[in-house]
């Protein structure tokens, strides 16, 4: 497949168990955007959503944040390069936590990777992973996505993404009531 806009893709997909595709994108492409499409064109209520990404742009915030608020996703766990936390710790990453810090369903990791990934599980029991040379924006280059629906492939990604997650997490939450009570009883 080519495509040149997210929304095309998305619609063309058919998220089936064991669809696999392998797209070419232009560079007018938004993978953020695409991620956004495809789970609300075909109303996936996604229970899990973890990305990993070299960079990304303030609309695809705002693009994850339209999923956490309109309630597609219940989790969302975003790992960001060390690289790009450098370079825009004054700009994009307060950003991140000002609109996906929202409810307790965001944790924020960050750390040296260049990993372009998606992983997307669904409480109808659907696993996608998404991964490829794009990074959450556009950037002028043709690049180049697998989309593959796989439990296998998903939990394979899956955990070395929750070290990374568990290590360089930014976002520590109190423990409190049962769950606290429960760690101090083990």
């Amino acid at each position: 497949m080519k495509y040149d806009l997210a929304i095309d893709l998305a619609k063309d997909i058919k998220p089936d168990k064991g669809c696999r595709y392998f797209v070419l994108l232009s560079g007018k492409f938004i993978a953020g955007d695409f991620i956004e499409a495809f789970v609300t064109e075909h109303e996936l209520q996604v229970k899990r959503m973890v990305i990993s990404t070299l960079s990304m742009s303030e609309n695809n915030i705002d693009s994850l944040a339209n999923l956490i608020i309109g309630d597609w996703v219940d989790k969302l766990d975003l790992i960001i390069s060390d690289y790009f936390f450098s370079h825009e710790r004054q700009n994009l990453v307060p950003y991140i936590y000002k609109r996906l810090d929202v409810d307790n369903v965001f944790q924020l990791a960050v750390a040296g990777t260049h990993c372009k990934l998606c992983l997307i599980e669904t409480h109808d029991g659907r696993f996608f992973t998404m991964h490829g040379s794009a990074n959450l924006r556009s950037s002028a280059n043709i690049e180049h996505i697998a989309i593959e629906e796989s439990e296998e492939l998903y939990l394979f990604n899956l955990e070395y993404q929750e070290k990374i997650i568990e290590i360089y997490k930014t976002i520590n939450k109190s423990v409190r009531h049962e769950k606290l009570w429960d760690a101090i009883n083990k």
